[in-house]
């Protein structure tokens, strides 16, 4: 899958292992990487259901963006870039039809 960045400083930070360290500590910048790969890994966002991290739509004010869990409760956020994001006939996104994701932040948004 084709991943792009938000923000010119989130790539930087994820493209570097000290970077993300710095940033999110050792265990969390492993995870980061990890999750990345996984993006990178697989050809459409359906591959990631069978991946750890637990790939999951968000809702409400985050609607149409997606989350992987990261340590600490912070969690890799992105979306699909097709605008609009292809769905299904019953209006749910279409796992099978992205192919390529924007990241938008690492984040804890439950505090």
């Amino acid at each position: 899958m084709q991943i792009s960045f938000k923000k010119r400083r989130l790539q930087k930070t994820c493209e570097s292992q000290q970077s993300l360290q710095k940033a999110h500590g050792v265990g969390c910048a492993k995870k980061i990487s990890s999750r990345l790969a996984d993006l990178e890994a697989v050809s459409t966002l359906d591959g990631m259901h069978h991946l750890p991290g637990g790939c999951h739509e968000l809702e409400a004010d985050r609607d149409g963006e997606l989350a992987l869990r990261l340590p600490d409760g912070k969690r890799l956020i992105f979306r699909p870039v097709a605008d609009p994001a292809p769905t299904k006939p019953d209006g749910g996104l279409d796992w099978n039809a992205v192919d390529e994701i924007e990241v938008l932040e690492i984040v804890d948004y439950h505090d």
